[in-house]
């Protein structure tokens, strides 16, 4: 819906792609739905859901047998998004790499999106 012709909206590392095959496998998923609300800190929230149908309005990003479905009303937020799946000694979980943060909370459970105007200068300091 806001993509580029021939570029995925989000991209996956082998680590991300890996883990969401495993958890497709698991049971009677299609993939995962990420999006986007409001809450925490900072002001937004990611959101991953099991998802049994995709629905027609959401991008889908298949990629080394994992599918990742992006809700209509995230997909403005989440264009150039790496996704990576991390584990440390502490906890292990998805780590969104969003070129559109402009901050976070400390706790890193919650972004702050950059505003129209400071995305359209970036966007002309490149062209």
């Amino acid at each position: 819906m806001f993509g580029i012709p021939g570029k995925q909206a989000v991209t996956l590392t082998p680590a991300a792609s890996a883990q969401i095959s495993k958890l497709m496998a698991r049971g009677e998923t299609q993939g995962l739905r990420i999006g986007v609300k409001k809450g925490g800190c900072a002001g937004m929230e990611y959101t991953m859901d099991y998802v049994s149908d995709v629905d027609p309005h959401d991008e889908v990003v298949e990629q080394d047998g994992a599918r990742v479905m992006i809700a209509p009303m995230a997909q403005m937020f989440l264009f150039g998004t790496e996704i990576d799946y991390e584990v440390s000694l502490l906890e292990a979980g998805f780590k969104f790499r969003n070129p559109n943060v402009s901050d976070a909370c400390g706790c890193g459970e919650s972004i702050k999106f950059k505003d129209v105007e400071e995305l359209e200068a970036e966007r002309a300091a490149r062209d």
